[in-house]
């Protein structure tokens, strides 16, 4: 059979290419056809119409809402989490056989979503949806600023923040001139930060009406010192209020008007109020003594504050609880707390250490593991280098009780002398290939190091114990019995 299929995760980066390769290898096993669009932000050829036509079904492995849904009108669709292609390709392409089985829809798709929020969905999926699509919006903001200002850094000096405006003197003859042109850039891209991820959660729960009363409460959030919490805050408030406004009935001369002019007018005025009157400054106060609380941590404070992170960003490798400790690390950034740069330097040490570390015991201990994943293990070196934890997805899939636990470990300790150490960082992604924009780079390594040691220590030892279990099962059982 033929099939096509879209892929797309919150961040666009790990589950939403492993989806797709997972797909593939299935299909390729099961003598049939597929062609996936994966929606990232690598990006890919759209679907032709042919082979959109040709199809027999339709997969949406997604956490997102699938672009261009329109296009698959009258198809049987088959739609699912995007680790459920990751980790269950077989099962998505029996449930696609099956509906291929069924008589083809006589009504045309649903209309486009904005957030994969089903009506059955409980306020905490709904929530943790709504926020997620704010934070994948969020990411490229804080990769290109945080990258451009770390490498100002680098090449200028901490000094760089007090350079003169690029407008008023630029010196393209000096690599100051250039820091400071870096630095600027960055920091106009890091006052984006709260206004889009409140525009785009409100985007997400009330679609394009709420994005301007989201980016409005955001910038005020900023204006008023609430930061991140308050972006928070106020992109929920701005899709509330727009949900609530579209529940009032009004007449159909006036439908027209009602998303571009009354809904972005309204909400921006209410939420403008909300932030400026009632908000903003209880945000603002919680924002301080959180960032006041980040200053203080200091010795078994600090130790277990990035235990706690290390756990949580080996815990689900990319899921809603690692993206979590993420978007605290990047929350912290706006801050500028020095508390907050070490957090970052050990979110990121942490959630490279699991595919680091299964790609070291899968190299030192093959014979624990099958052959799929020994070459998972090769691909692995690069992924955890690249700081993408989901390369370790594979083999805790296949054996969740033993790899699991053991990253969780390993990135404990990582995360605990990462911040023992004081490592800092700027720049909210990269892995290895940021190393020199690290503060203390030669102790962020050994943290590393460290943690990655214990998790393929701990995985061998555990996958050792099950294996002789195996074997003297095997001896036991082929052992002749006596007459």
């Amino acid at each position: 059979m033929k099939f096509v299929a879209i892929t797309a995760c919150p961040t666009g980066i790990a589950h939403t290419y492993m989806a797709a390769e997972s797909l593939e290898q299935t299909a390729k096993a099961n003598g049939d056809e597929i062609v996936v669009e994966t929606q990232g932000s690598a990006g890919s050829e759209p679907l032709s119409a042919e082979d959109i036509a040709s199809a027999d079904a339709v997969i949406f492995a997604a956490d997102l809402a699938v672009q261009g849904r329109d296009r698959f009108a009258g198809k049987p669709i088959v739609d699912a989490p995007v680790k459920a292609a990751i980790n269950d390709a077989a099962g998505l392409f029996e449930r696609a056989k099956a509906a291929a089985r069924e008589p083809a829809p006589a009504t045309p798709a649903a209309p486009e979503l904005t957030s994969k929020v089903g009506a059955s969905d409980g306020a905490g999926t709904k929530l943790r949806q709504w926020l997620m699509t704010g934070v994948s919006y969020l990411i490229p903001f804080v990769a290109a600023g945080g990258l451009l200002i770390a490498l100002s850094f680098a090449l200028g000096g901490y000094k760089i923040v007090d350079a003169p405006k690029v407008t008023e003197h630029f010196d393209a003859g000096s690599v100051a001139g250039w820091a400071a042109l870096m630095f600027q850039i960055g920091s106009a891209a890091f006052d984006f930060l709260v206004p889009v991820l409140a525009g785009f959660i409100a985007f997400a729960m009330a679609d394009r009406p709420a994005i301007a009363p989201g980016f409005v409460g955001g910038a005020i959030a900023v204006t008023v010192h609430a930061g991140f919490l308050g972006g928070l805050v106020a992109g929920l408030l701005a899709g509330g209020v727009v949900l609530a406004l579209k529940k009032i009935q009004v007449p159909k001369a006036m439908r027209g008007i009602m998303p571009v002019v009354v809904y972005p007018l309204l909400g921006s005025i209410v939420v403008g109020v909300l932030m400026y009157v009632v908000v903003g400054k209880p945000m603002a106060t919680v924002t301080m003594g959180l960032t006041s609380w980040l200053n203080s941590l200091s010795g078994v404070s600090a130790l277990l504050l990035g235990a706690l992170l290390g756990l949580m960003m080996a815990f689900d490798m990319g899921g809603p609880v690692n993206k979590a400790a993420y978007a605290f690390a990047v929350g912290g950034l706006t801050t500028g707390a020095t508390a907050s740069l070490q957090i970052m330097a050990a979110v990121m040490a942490a959630g490279m250490v699991p595919p680091l570390a299964l790609a070291l015991a899968s190299t030192v201990r093959k014979k624990l593991f099958t052959e799929a994943e020994r070459e998972n293990g090769r691909a692995a070196w690069l992924l955890g280098a690249s700081f993408i934890t989901e390369g370790a997805i594979p083999f805790a899939a296949a054996d969740p009780f033993r790899v699991i636990p053991s990253i969780m470990l390993g990135s404990a300790v990582t995360g605990s002398l990462s911040m023992a150490f004081g490592t800092t960082l700027r720049a909210p992604h990269g892995g290895i290939f940021v190393l020199p924009l690290i503060g203390n780079p030669l102790l962020f390594l050994v943290a590393l190091i460290a943690g990655t040691v214990v998790a393929a220590g701990s995985v061998i030892a555990l996958k050792q114990g099950r294996f002789r279990a195996a074997e003297r099962s095997s001896a036991v059982s082929s052992r002749p019995v006596n007459a």
